[in-house]
């Protein structure tokens, strides 16, 4: 039998999820694309994950689906984690930029173009234009005070 689409993710996780969930209601399906945006995390966005099942289950895989979306599943329990309160938040976001600035996220699954060596460059690069830009600037601007008042005496 032919395998067709169940449903198309833009997230490996969640499409992971929705198969474990298809696969403890007795439905096999097959998690697609899964190499390809691994390997490189941006094609997540433009492949999609599908998840394939044979066509004789298709409509029980989307309407399984379609009960999740609605909320049949869900608990009340809640979230198990504790809100992040402001302070964590505002530390953990000034740690990602710092990391960020620094080159601190990278591996060798980025491309070489985003690797931190030139984003680093692309850094010092900018702070010499800064400092031409304002050495050029207080220049102008001397000689244009000693053009137009000279000094006297």
């Amino acid at each position: 039998m032919a395998l067709r689409e169940i449903a198309r993710f833009v997230d490996v996780y969640e499409a992971d999820l929705a198969a474990a969930f298809l696969e403890s209601h007795g439905i096999r399906v097959t998690v697609t694309e899964r190499f390809q945006t691994t390997v490189d995390p941006l094609m997540q966005r433009a492949l999609g994950i599908r998840l394939m099942a044979h066509e004789s289950e298709i409509a029980e895989a989307r309407d399984l689906l379609a009960r999740v979306k609605a909320g049949e599943f869900a608990t009340d329990e809640g979230d198990d984690l504790d809100p992040m309160d402001l302070g964590t938040r505002a530390v953990g976001t000034l740690m990602a930029l710092a990391a960020f600035i620094t080159g601190g996220f990278w591996g060798n699954s980025l491309p070489r173009r985003f690797r931190p060596i030139a984003w680093q460059g692309m850094l010092i690069s900018a702070a010499g234009l800064v400092i031409l830009l304002a050495g050029f600037t207080l220049a102008v601007w001397w000689l244009t005070h000693l053009f137009l008042d000279p000094p006297r005496g």
